[in-house]
């Protein structure tokens, strides 16, 4: 197994291509669209860089993993789909967010209530096929209703889950996330294997530093400021729940959702043929 990471400055994002380098199959995890909010511009730099190593690598795309629906970037998933194929996936809770999320942005009329945008939804503790990698789907709710991670060989990709020890967890306080349950979720993470490698979406480094995005199970249990093995589970939801209130909305919040909860597709363009996205007004109180 190739596992090869890709960080975006703009959202602090590290997307990763996944390749069995015995049948030079790939998946694509959590793939950044470049977008500019004060000029409402798309671009797709980031997602054509991967292009790049794929097609220069000879590999071919299965697979299009998100671990979630994010709220700081918005997805190449759609873009990527079109350019290179493999089928677009994430978690089957998917549809909670979408119940949530639809009727604020308005859009029923192109983002589907039961989720087949996505051309798969994975239950929990499910297995699918990498070339000959297996990979076990693992439901890690908490940061959102329907995190998922990804367990291949020695590695887990777990999105906002749990971050690199300095950094701590994904925060709780988007719609139907909750403290207690990532607390869980993370638990079930930490009784992997101690060798087993955490590869995490987010990274912010100082100026001039490279982002970090590995960790390993015993480095996480040491060392991770928020939810060590020192830390009590009520120790962890009152650190974490006070870490919420202090911190800002994504600035790419309201774009991201409503162009990830696509597949990142942008949705119809209307009667003057341009699509657009939608600021809903005074409903928001992340």
């Amino acid at each position: 197994m190739n596992i090869k990471a890709f960080f975006d400055k703009n959202t602090s994002t590290i997307t990763y291509v996944v390749s069995d380098e015995t049948t030079h199959k790939c998946a694509i995890i959590d793939p950044v669209l470049d977008y500019d909010p004060l000029l409402g511009k798309i671009t797709t730099n980031s997602a054509d860089i991967l292009i790049e190593y794929i097609k220069s690598n000879a590999l071919y795309v299965e697979w299009i993993l998100e671990t979630h629906i994010h709220a700081d970037h918005l997805t190449a998933a759609h873009y990527l789909k079109v350019k290179l194929g493999g089928k677009i996936a994430l978690g089957a809770n998917i549809t909670e967010i979408l119940k949530f999320w639809i009727p604020v942005f308005n859009t029923s009329q192109d983002t589907p209530l039961d989720g087949s945008q996505f051309d798969y939804l994975f239950k929990d503790n499910e297995h699918f096929s990498i070339g000959s990698l297996d990979v076990k789907v693992m439901y890690t709710p908490g940061h959102t209703p329907a995190c998922i991670s990804y367990l291949i060989n020695d590695a887990i990709f777990v999105g906002d889950t749990i971050f690199m020890p300095h950094m701590g967890t994904g925060r709780t306080d988007f719609p139907g996330g909750s403290a207690e349950i990532l607390y869980d979720s993370i638990q079930k993470i930490l009784q992997l294997p101690p060798e087993t490698r955490i590869f995490t979406c987010h990274d912010c480094p100082a100026e001039g530093a490279s982002a970090l995005y590995e960790s390993t199970i015993k480095e996480e249990k040491k060392s991770n400021i928020l939810i060590n093995d020192g830390i009590t589970k009520e120790e962890y939801i009152e650190k974490r729940r006070k870490r919420d209130q202090s911190m800002t909305v994504p600035r790419l919040l309201l774009p991201a959702i409503q162009v990830n909860m696509r597949a990142g597709y942008l949705g119809k363009a209307e009667s003057n043929e341009i699509q657009y996205i939608k600021i809903p007004i005074n409903k928001i109180g992340v």
